[in-house]
């Protein structure tokens, strides 16, 4: 039994390689994923592809997030890697329409017209399509055994079978307990929060703080080397990250480092892959800041901080999780529930008061705190703060785009008014899905798996 490396393709890319045990995955949602391959030549790979065709001309700097673009790149790697057209597979999944649904799912319909173009750049290059899978309402995860050349379309959200129904359900002292548990997010983390709320700083007292700590330091110059924040560059030091990434995203790199440490303490609950709490938090923060940029309605620093730490109660609930996945998968796919009614139909409580609880007990600012707690449904915040609603629609492009991080389910009903509370129109939402991260995970994100 071979032992394979899993890697994670992510939205906005593609992977590909000759014979090795290697398993690539490209979890699905509205996104459509192809895999490739030439079996005799030993050479094949996976793209995940998000939207059909750049919005707009500045956009084509990331030419494998499009199908059009995207895919003659993709299929000339695999040719200079020495595959034949007339050799040559193709299996094509995702495109799904992810529920709960609104009309500008149907008429945007994504999925489907990234799915066609894609079919079109592969009926071009005289490439047989093996099997397809595309749309239909439910995620999953396409696979490439990239030792045996076996690809696999499968169900990503659950694997009923490895899961009992859950029977734990927790009352207010377990939660309280769990709470108590989780290690509080670095005092150097509260200080950098503090002075971003505040809007002035001086940036070498800020690097001087954050050198106080090893554990922080040594994970901002990791980051600051990952594919999220740096397109390969040595940085080696404190300092020499700050240099390099300017003032305002060394700002943001030392948060992410914390938050890190922060979300490494769930397990394998809402997180359906490793590290996927972390990575959906930092996709979501990323959109958040670009949508506050576009509007103006908000700092993007603080709706970057606010993406990051939207989702911390899901790391004090993670562990009632894992038991109940058949329940969960039932509510969700069956009965297209939001995952803050099936948390409290299940658990007693959502993510979303837990996490309020943690912002609260920490002290953080009570913008933060009102975007934790009603980051799901921001037509009920009294305060009507446009931060909420943009951390609400950066977690649901992400929800909906980056399907496979992470358990969610997000609803629908208000769109068109949150939209409209920060000057945009539902025909905007294009331009939104434009605005999510193609390098979400890390080159380095490997897990072993035995096949």
């Amino acid at each position: 039994m071979a032992i394979l490396k899993s890697y994670h393709v992510a939205s906005g890319s593609f992977e590909v390689g000759n014979t090795q045990p290697r398993l690539l995955q490209a979890f699905l949602g509205t996104c459509v994923g192809v895999a490739v391959f030439d079996a005799t030549a030993g050479v094949g790979g996976i793209i995940h592809l998000l939207l059909p065709e750049p919005v707009s001309s500045w956009s084509v700097d990331q030419p494998e997030k499009y199908a059009a673009t995207g895919m003659p790149l993709f299929i000339g790697q695999l040719l200079n890697l020495g595959a034949t057209r007339e050799s040559m597979q193709a299996i094509v999944a995702g495109g799904a329409l992810v529920g709960p649904l609104t009309p500008q799912d149907m008429s945007l319909d994504i999925g489907g017209r990234t799915a066609e173009k894609a079919y079109i750049a592969l009926h071009t290059e005289g490439i047989a399509v093996k099997r397809a899978e595309t749309g239909g309402f439910f995620t999953c995860c396409l696979e490439l055994d990239m030792q045996r050349w076996i690809c696999e379309i499968r169900p990503s959200a659950f694997d009923i079978s490895l899961h009992e129904p859950g029977s734990i359900k927790p009352v207010t002292d377990d939660v309280q307990q769990a709470i108590e548990t989780i290690r509080p997010i670095p005092q150097v983390a509260l200080k950098v929060l503090r002075i971003i709320e505040e809007g002035a700083y001086d940036i070498g007292k800020v690097a001087e703080e954050v050198k106080k700590d090893q554990v922080i330091s040594a994970r901002t110059i990791q980051l600051c080397n990952s594919a999220m924040f740096t397109k390969r560059h040595d940085v080696v030091s404190l300092d020499h990250s700050l240099v390099f990434l300017g003032q305002e995203r060394f700002i943001k790199l030392v948060i992410s480092a914390a938050v890190q440490s922060y979300y490494s303490q769930s397990g394998n609950g809402y997180s359906l892959c490793k590290g996927g709490l972390y990575h959906h938090a930092i996709g979501t923060a990323m959109i958040a800041e670009k949508i506050a940029g576009k509007t103006e309605t908000t700092v993007p620093g603080v709706a970057y901080t606010a993406g990051l730490l939207h989702d911390i109660g899901k790391v004090v609930l993670d562990q009632y999780i894992s038991g109940a996945y058949p329940m969960l998968y039932r509510e969700f796919q069956d009965r297209q529930s939001e995952i803050v009614d099936v948390e409290n139909r299940i658990l007693g409580m959502d993510h979303t008061r837990v996490g309020e609880i943690l912002a609260k007990k920490w002290s953080l600012p009570a913008s933060l705190a009102n975007a934790i707690r009603f980051h799901h449904r921001p037509e009920e915040d009294k305060d009507n703060d446009p931060l909420t609603t943009i951390v609400y629609l950066a977690d649901l492009l992400m929800s909906r785009f980056h399907t496979g991080l992470e358990l969610e389910r997000m609803g629908t009903d208000y769109l068109t008014e949150h939209l409209s509370q920060l000057d945009l129109s539902a025909g905007q939402l294009y331009d939104l899905v434009d605005l999510i991260p193609g390098k979400v995970f890390e080159p380095a994100m490997e897990t072993t798996e035995n096949h």
